[in-house]
């Protein structure tokens, strides 16, 4: 087989790969399941899919396409070849406006194609949770929903056309045909006619009818996902009269990649909806009041209506960014519902939700009735979606785990369905978490139980079966929108019956005799407890580790990763999580991969050095240790983190590369040039010595070297007379390495503009920072800096007496990495010592606020202002204080650059081997940004080294720190 899939990569336009890395990287998506494919694909073209669909026939293999790999039910996992069109099939091939269709290739993303159809005033209107990297072809493979199906509905309403590949390597295209088009399909000769003649064999027979409309969901289930959807089909012309014409489309979706591997969708779009959202946020006491409220809500005919319960809500306290977005929660409520109004005006939704909380207070239901507009709005729906991801951050090895989430029944049966629920699990001394779509009968129901132990293993399963039996009895669909792949694929037999099973058996052997399409999904499927990412009673090591892991190992922070794939958002979406996959589009560049490879190995390996393995240093290698991820994931994977943790542990068996001592040594360098500035800067500018320097240390050639000034800042603070105002506040100056040696004239501003608004500035003893230590993997030595500074700086540091950090790199570290690596006799202390350390932005801001900086201390000129906000700075702090700052002068306007990681990253963009992504990076958003100001006289604004230098080799222009801008406005 080995050779035969080399001569297949030669043949192919696109990539085949079959190491062990990819084949990991890919063996799971965001489901419970793990299972090794033989290779992974990334085809280029049509004819590319058509040589593997031969392969597999030739070869007796199969083939799983994969989109986004955020499939909950195992529909992308299995020991096939991977064939995924995320990369290349991405494009938006037609836009009618007249007739409202948009036709796109299966790799375009949900929210991107409403980017592009936002300015003809159209939308595609089904809203899934993973909007930001949901790809249509996922969305049409299990049929997605989302929160507005209540008007919307599903995938499959809005579902014209589809272009795809049939099994014997023949196209097809699906679309409405009449009953005479439909009759002459069935006369041709070929595999597109076996089709159309089998549905109609199986449908036209009278007891075949009787038995699909007898045992399928009842028609009032409106997310009905349960195996193929013959029952929709049943329902349609040439079968029943006076119906709408047949349409194979129907099928195809929540197919699951099944049947046919589609290489086109033709996509209805409405208009897009009215311009004021309202969301009222009801706080219940319990679920179950939540969900008899939630009739009451539905009379109003809402857009959505959402439950989020008290897992979630405890779950975002401990999330930097979802921390934020809970500003509307009061107390801790057993249960929110967000319910949804779309109208002309907000005096229109503001008098429905009167209406509203009127009739449920007279029921005695809801306790606190927030009603929120504009922004307000987005931060709750992002706080909504981060539910799958959130539900990582439970601590141990037993987690909310996807089994019977996707249960849906009619909205009038939920109440009476969720208490019968919970009495089960209660059998079982169980808890479920609850949330999403209570306005169209189904609640994401997720009971937490630990995969890792023999009783888990089994305990998945029998819940499994208990909740079919009882979604059974209440006739609903055992999947709604997640699909059955290989989850609930056992029980489909039960939710439907023998018979009808049956029949969904002749269908897919008609469309795939070989099964060569995404084998064992929805039909013949394994048992649902095997394949699964842990097996059970697995043992493994306790790991000696140099970071401090909360109530958690540095396994347990990795398996946080649950797949929600949140990291595979493009810039076009926002945010700054994941620069490298941004830039490259390739899954092992994301987030979720490191995470991944760093599990399996760390779980399987037969190293006595777990960490020693170079597949885990490839994963790694591209992460740009921004911090994105500490904030953005929902899950909270801190993969710089654990990079640096893997680089040091990976270092002590393999050694420290030259260059990585030569980087973490800066300090040193740097204090060693400043002894002859003029000598070294001219080494580090001159192009020769320059050009020499970079090819001996392994820089990048076209990348500048930083300079350093020609006195550091240690040394002019000395000379410079010490301002002693008793009635003034005293601030202490963290003087960091980077700005003692190189961006000194920042450090000066900084303490002159201090001092001129009234404080007296101290730079206190201490020593670096140890960012450069600690962004290569040492952190055996950024673990000494850390312990002695914060020796150095608890006795002085206080509440009134802070620490402020001009360098954002620099300065949050206190508040994140010490805590990480402080001995346990001074963990007290550095918890203390973080409370009162401030980027100068925070800082200045705080004072602001208090009322002891005002306006009038600055200029009135007009100037605008364009703010790029540093990584780490909007990971553990927020961009906001330095655009608060910055707009103090009555006259300044700024604007911020929607831009994620510049793509520097301290020492990333100098390394030969990246310094092309890191360009590439900046190219993305930030680059076009600057070089398209509107004039010469529009300022950018900084607050990272790094940012500043990266602008400036990207675009020649001069981004200056917010502080010399305000210093500059003083008057």
């Amino acid at each position: 087989m080995k050779e035969k899939l080399q001569e297949l990569s030669r043949s192919i336009e696109g990539k085949l790969f079959t190491d062990d890395t990819m084949r990991i990287l890919y063996a799971t998506d965001a489901s419970a399941y793990r299972e090794m494919p033989l290779a992974v694909a990334i085809p280029k073209t049509l004819d590319d899919i058509k040589k593997l669909i031969q392969f597999a026939t030739n070869n007796t293999t199969s083939l799983i396409p994969r989109t986004a790999g955020t499939s909950l039910a195992g529909q992308v996992v299995g020991n096939g070849i991977i064939v995924d069109v995320s990369k290349n099939f991405t494009k938006i091939l037609e836009l009618n406006t007249e007739e409202n269709w948009v036709r796109v290739e299966p790799g375009v993303i949900r929210d991107e194609l409403n980017f592009f159809l936002k300015p003809h005033g159209l939308f595609f209107g089904p809203e899934t949770s993973t909007a930001n990297r949901a790809m249509m072809g996922g969305m049409v493979g299990n049929n997605s929903c989302g929160s507005n199906s209540v008007v919307y509905r599903s995938t499959r309403e809005h579902l014209l056309e589809v272009k795809a590949i049939l099994s014997d390597g023949t196209n097809v295209e699906f679309k409405t045909v009449t009953n005479d088009a439909f009759h002459t399909k069935c006369e041709m000769d070929n595999l597109e006619g076996k089709i159309y003649k089998n549905i109609r064999s199986i449908l036209s027979n009278y007891d075949n009818q009787q038995e699909i409309r007898k045992q399928f969901p009842k028609k009032s289930v409106e997310r009905r996902n349960t195996g193929y959807a013959i029952d929709m089909l049943l329902e349609k012309a040439p079968f029943v009269a006076g119906m709408p014409d047949f349409n194979f489309c129907e099928l195809i979706a929540g197919s699951e990649g099944t049947l046919a591997f589609i290489t086109e969708i033709k996509l209805n779009v409405v208009p897009l909806p009215l311009k004021e959202t309202g969301l009222l946020c009801v706080h219940f006491n319990s679920i179950d009041e939540s969900l008899r409220a939630n009739l009451i809500a539905l009379k109003y005919k809402p857009s959505a209506s959402e439950l989020i319960d008290h897992y979630i809500l405890e779950c975002t306290k401990g999330n930097i960014e979802q921390s934020k977005n809970r500003f509307f929660v009061q107390g801790d409520p057993g249960a929110i519902l967000v319910i949804e109004f779309v109208k002309n005006t907000r005096e229109e939704i503001t008098d429905i939700c009167k209406n509203v909380e009127a009739e449920m207070r007279a029921a005695g239901l809801g306790y606190h009735f927030p009603l929120l507009f504009g922004d307000d709005t987005k931060k709750i729906w992002t706080l909504r979606k981060a539910g799958l991801g959130l539900l990582g951050n439970l601590p141990g090895d037993a987690k909310a785990v996807p089994v019977i989430e996707d249960t849906a029944v009619d909205v009038n049966d939920l109440p009476a369905y969720i208490r019968e629920f919970n009495e089960l699990l209660v059998k079982y001394n169980l808890h479920a978490v609850h949330y999403a779509h209570a306005g169209s009968g189904e609640i994401h129901l997720r009971p937490i139980i630990n995969l890792k132990t023999a009783e888990g293993n089994e305990l998945f399963k029998t819940i499994a079966q208990e909740i079919a039996t009882l979604v059974k009895k209440y006739d609903g669909s055992l999947s709604g929108e997640h699909g059955d792949g290989r989850l609930r694929g056992e029980f489909i037999e039960q939710m439907i019956g023998p018979k009808n099973y049956l029949l969904l058996k002749e269908l897919k052997n008609t469309w795939d005799p070989q099964h060569i399409f995404n084998p064992n999904k929805i039909v013949d499927t394994p048992p649902m407890n095997s394949m699964l990412r842990y097996t059970p009673g697995q043992q493994t090591p306790t790991f000696n580790t140099i970071f401090r892991y909360h109530n958690q190992d540095v396994l347990q922070h990795a398996e946080q990763c649950n797949g929600s794939g949140d990291c595979r958002k493009t810039h076009l979406s926002g945010g700054t999580m994941c620069p490298s996959f941004m830039a490259t589009r390739n899954e092992k560049d994301s987030t979720r991969a490191r995470a991944n490879i760093l599990r399996e190995f760390l779980t399987n390996s037969k190293e006595v050095n777990r960490f020693n393995h170079k597949e885990i240093y490839d994963v790694m290698d591209l992460c740009l240790s921004c911090k994105a991820c500490k904030s953005e994931c929902p899950s909270n994977v801190d993969v710089a983190k654990l990079k640096a943790e893997f680089l040091q542990q990976y270092y002590d068996t393999n050694g420290v590369p030259f260059r990585s001592k030569l980087i973490a040594n800066f300090t040193n360098a740097a204090k060693l040039g400043s002894i002859l500035p003029g000598v070294y800067n001219f080494f580090m500018s001159n192009k020769t010595t320059s050009t020499l320097i970079k090819k001996m240390s392994g820089f990048a050639v076209p990348r500048s070297l930083p300079l350093v000034h020609k006195s550091t800042l240690q040394s002019w603070y000395k000379k410079h007379p010490k301002q002693n105002n008793n009635n003034s506040r005293t601030v202490y100056l963290f003087c960091d390495e980077f700005t003692n040696y190189n961006d000194t004239s920042i450090g000066i501003k900084a303490i002159l503009l201090l001092e001129r608004l009234g404080y007296n500035v101290v730079i206190p003893k201490h020593i670096e920072s140890g960012r450069a230590w600690l962004s290569k993997g040492l952190i055996r030595k950024g673990k000494q800096i850390a312990n002695k500074n914060i020796a150095l700086l608890k006795e002085i540091i206080s509440n009134e007496t802070p620490l402020i950090g001009v360098e954002p790199s620099a300065i949050l570290t206190f508040r994140d990495e010490y805590i990480d690596l402080a001995d346990d006799d001074q963990l007290e202390a550095a918890k203390q010592l973080s409370k009162n350390v401030f980027l100068i932005d925070e800082f200045i801001a705080g004072e602001i606020k208090k009322g002891f900086i005002k306006a009038e201390q600055f200029t009135t000129e007009e100037k605008q202002i364009l703010l790029h906000g540093h990584c780490q700075q909007k990971s553990l702090s927020a961009l906001t204080y330095s655009v608060d700052i910055l707009s103090l002068p009555k006259n300044y306007t700024v604007q911020t650059i929607a831009s994620g990681c510049c793509g520097m990253a301290g020492s990333f963009g100098f390394e030969k081997e990246h310094y092309d992504l890191s360009m590439q990076i900046g190219e993305l958003v930030l680059f076009p940004a600057v070089r398209n100001k509107k004039s010469k006289a529009v300022i950018i604004a900084a607050p990272g080294t790094s940012c500043r230098h990266q602008i400036k080799d990207g675009t020649h222009t001069l981004a200056l720190h917010p502080v010399e801008i305000l210093y500059e406005a003083l008057v």
